[in-house]
């Protein structure tokens, strides 16, 4: 379902016609509703809400043929994810009637909430809506115009706002959702050189440059594909003075096969997205240029496919990453931290970052260890931890902070080289991940790291989207910059 939004001049409700949504408080009272219907009308629909059991949250009632009459209920200023939870949950409802059109009386969220919670639930529900049918050949032609209708002006800058988000989140989808043939890494980066249009510096490094630079730990996963490897930034600059950038750093493997050590084929299809931790940084930084941003901010990506071609990457091969620091590559399927590796330690070399929080689908281990209900949460920071978490809780793209420690590191030493890539003793794989990753920070710089691989795609519909991409950590990280950092 696509949702398209109108804002108009609250009128008669006689001449309205389709679904017409009303805000009530928990229990669904409707005295403040007298002024927008008449006698009968109201007598009508206080008989039918007797039979009726108000703790649903959503009632629906036919009022007359042309006339369906929709109660919302909100508990007294609740929080803000609970009524974009209500708009989602309105836009299930009406997708599921086959809705058209729906006015949705405003005026009357002030029942129990602040007039601007309006465009909370407006946000809600046009998350909900996103379904990704590029390739089918018979794409869905259910649109769903919401007509807002209010006494009060559109406030522009909120409702901007919150648009910025749903379109860096949806971008996110959209990248997570393609199929490996069409996302790959050649591809990718010329769809974030059209970035440039809303006003992100963006540059590409190319495999030759990589390899000049000394990137041999993200350039060795990619050498087996016939596609190119690259290293992405995208730069924001909202604030004039001279305030240190915060970097956003993602892992970008557009199709993971494991390697030479293969992965078993059933559910290899799902590693198409690999790219998601990429793909949050980049819907991140589009909604930060959208939304005009007041922070520096850089993204940046490795972009690479993990193939087990005949110039493919060998299990026991040693290959020194851009800090300088060998790397055994005792798994080749333990790929995402070596694209990370040489993606850090330049971001930390070439911005001098406040901070660093990267991103990606990083461990099985973490979905053994939280499912798809948090992200696991690294960090040699306790304060940015903390804000990151805090974030998490008020968007509910929530996240867990897993321990990192020093005795974690002799289980990534290597006898030759320094450090391996894996842990083959077993046990903590998440943390030893993290652990490994923290190496690659050489000048002590906060930085936190985000393990998504339970919370970037999803079997299952969630309260805010559909089966499939999530977007999950855009909305997260924009909490976070917009909390602390503007």
């Amino acid at each position: 379902m696509i949702v398209k939004d109108t804002f108009s001049k609250f009128t008669n409700i006689s001449k309205l016609y389709g679904c017409i949504a009303f805000f009530t408080n928990e229990k669904s009272e409707i005295a403040h509703l007298k002024k927008y219907l008449s006698s009968s009308d109201y007598k009508n629909l206080n008989v039918l809400l007797k039979n009726k059991n108000t703790k649903k949250g959503l009632l629906s009632f036919d009022l007359n043929p042309n006339q369906k009459i929709i109660l919302i209920s909100s508990k007294k200023n609740q929080k803000t994810n609970e009524t974009e939870k209500s708009g989602a949950k309105l836009t299930d409802f009406l997708s599921g009637e086959g809705a058209k059109l729906i006015h949705i009386v405003s005026d009357t969220i002030s029942v129990n909430l602040k007039s601007d919670a309006i465009y909370e639930f407006l946000h809600g529900m046009r998350l909900k809506s996103y379904s990704f049918d590029r390739y089918k050949s018979k794409k869905e032609s259910n649109i769903l115009k919401v007509n807002i209708a209010s006494s009060k002006k559109l406030n522009k800058k909120i409702y901007d706002k919150y648009k910025a988000i749903e379109l860096g989140v949806n971008y996110t989808k959209d990248l997570v959702s393609e199929p490996g043939n069409i996302l790959h890494p050649d591809e990718y980066a010329k769809r974030l050189i059209q970035l440039k249009k809303i006003g992100l510096r963006v540059s590409v490094y190319n495999e030759k440059q990589l390899k000049k630079m000394g990137c041999n730990a993200l350039v060795g996963v990619g050498q087996g594909s016939i596609r190119g490897s690259y290293l992405v930034t995208l730069e924001w600059r909202g604030n004039k003075s001279n305030s240190k950038t915060l970097a956003f750093v993602g892992k970008g493997v557009c199709f993971d096969t494991g390697g030479i050590s293969l992965k078993p084929a059933r559910f290899m299809e799902d590693m198409t997205y690999d790219m998601a931790g990429s793909a949050v940084v980049v819907g991140l930084m589009k909604n930060l240029a959208l939304r005009k941003s007041k922070v520096n901010a850089v993204g940046v990506v490795g972009l690479v496919e993990n193939m087990p071609g005949g110039n493919a990457q060998r299990p026991g091969d040693i290959v020194k990453s851009y800090s300088g620091k060998t790397i055994e590559v005792l798994n080749t399927d333990a790929e995402g931290r070596l694209v990370l590796a040489d993606a850090i330690t330049f971001t930390e070399k070439k911005f001098k970052p406040n901070l660093i929080v990267d991103l990606a689908t990083l461990t099985g281990a973490i979905v053994v260890a939280l499912g798809s209900e948090y992200a696991g949460l690294f960090s040699n920071n306790d304060n940015l931890s903390k804000q990151i978490h805090e974030a998490g809780e008020k968007v509910e793209e929530k996240a867990w902070r897993l321990p990192l420690h020093s005795n974690y590191d002799k289980l990534m030493n290597s006898k030759n080289a320094d450090m391996q890539n894996i842990n083959y003793v077993g046990g903590a794989g998440s943390t030893t991940a993290a652990q490994f990753l923290q190496r690659f920070i050489l000048n002590k710089t906060p930085w936190a790291h985000l393990d998504i691989a339970g919370m970037a795609f999803s079997k299952y519909a969630g309260a805010l989207n559909s089966s499939g991409a999530t977007g999950y950590g855009v909305r997260l990280l924009n909490k976070f910059v917009e909390d602390n950092y503007e």
